[in-house]
């Protein structure tokens, strides 16, 4: 596992955002089942900056899964949440300091946030860029059942 984590990381720190998804997207498929769960019962440890992006990607797509439920979105507007997102993710990575069983953890959510942001921009294909917001509103959720993160509300998902 720590040998996921320390790949996983360096591809973050090295490479842009798609090759963040490429290396953890590789990863779904290895012999290994990498689940999120929780630490003996409790929620894992937090640092300010993984605080601090997550907000800012729970507030973007809040503002945007609306409209994206109703098919009123752009795709410039896409675009520009998925930048938004984009940039939060890399700030994550490169600044959270966890403890490597914590940061496993946190690896799961980012390859969910990274293939999400790649669907909303387009790069799975105009259909699924609206699935795109949607799967990172459920990271999001997931992050806040996982994670202990103070104050820290669900994303009403749209049936």
């Amino acid at each position: 596992m720590k040998k996921f984590t320390a790949l996983l990381l360096a591809a973050a720190l090295a490479a842009p955002l798609a090759s963040m998804a490429a290396t953890a997207h590789d990863h779904h498929g290895s012999a290994e089942t990498h689940q999120l769960q929780l630490n003996a019962g409790e929620k894992w440890v937090t640092d300010a900056p993984l605080r601090q992006a997550m907000t800012a990607i729970r507030q973007s797509t809040t503002q945007i899964l609306p409209a994206a439920h109703a098919g009123k979105v752009t795709a410039a507007d896409y675009n520009a949440f998925g930048d938004a997102v984009g940039k939060q993710v890399t700030f994550l990575v490169e600044n959270c300091k966890l403890p490597p069983e914590a940061d496993a953890q946190l690896h799961l959510i980012v390859a969910e946030l990274v293939e999400g942001v790649e669907a909303a921009q387009g790069k799975q294909g105009d259909a699924k860029r609206a699935a795109g917001v949607v799967q990172i509103a459920q990271a999001s959720n997931a992050y806040g059942k996982y994670f202990d993160h103070s104050g820290w509300k669900s994303i009403e998902l749209p049936h």
